[in-house]
């Protein structure tokens, strides 16, 4: 394992399922709807994304709020942790420049296991200074929708492209995460094994938690 402030080696990408795939899963889910999108419309643009990249929905139109429950994993929907009522808040960090287009795609996608032990604030640096970007919140449940074994016991990801800004123009200390609930405390015993949206202390290290980034952010 590197020591903390090592560069990190590029992460081992994710194989993704075809974009019409991709395309069939999310229209299976609603998520064109909520977004405001015809299924018609979903479908023509994912018809041209590039092999290998994540279809995502921008966050304007499909929030990690109405995204999060639509996730599952052995039969068990996804959740917001309870003290993250103001999960839709958490917006792009100021070196993630999201495409200015209603979907939009992702490259590159890993999960950050070289990073495994590392803060968020000791993070962020290895994954730009790899030529790489961190996903956000948003693109990180949109990649769980298409592969939920991305998401494994022990070994689950930060999505440190979102952050809460504060009004004093300041950084939440928050850093939003996935992961799998153990059924304990607020989650609730029947949500054991659920996928779950929580959060982490930015100068905190965790030796079961990566750091999901992708290569490259480009409208469809």
């Amino acid at each position: 394992m590197p020591t903390p402030t090592a560069p990190a080696p590029p992460p081992a990408t994710v194989p993704l399922p075809p974009a019409p795939a991709q395309a069939e899963r999310l229209v299976a889910l609603g998520v064109h709807e909520i977004a405001g999108l015809t299924s018609t419309e979903l479908r023509a643009t994912a018809a041209l994304l590039a092999p290998g990249a994540l279809l995502v929905v921008h966050p304007d139109r499909a929030p990690a709020s109405a995204l999060a429950p639509l996730l599952e994993l052995e039969g068990r929907p996804g959740f917001v942790v309870a003290d993250m009522t103001d999960v839709d808040a958490f917006a792009p960090i100021e070196s993630v420049h999201l495409p200015d287009a209603a979907v939009y795609a992702v490259s590159g996608v890993g999960r950050g296991d070289e990073m495994l032990n590392r803060s968020p604030d000791e993070a962020l640096p290895a994954i730009t200074g790899a030529g790489r970007t961190p996903l956000t919140l948003p693109e990180g449940i949109h990649w769980l929708l298409q592969c939920p074994d991305v998401l494994e016991r022990n070994v689950c990801f930060m999505t440190i492209g979102s952050r809460l800004r504060k009004p004093n123009g300041r950084l939440d200390s928050r850093t939003p995460a996935l992961w799998i609930s153990n059924g304990t405390g607020r989650d609730g015993r029947e949500r054991r094994g659920a996928p779950k949206v929580g959060w982490c202390w930015a100068g905190n290290r965790h030796t079961w938690l990566g750091f999901a980034s992708g290569q490259r952010r480009a409208a469809v």
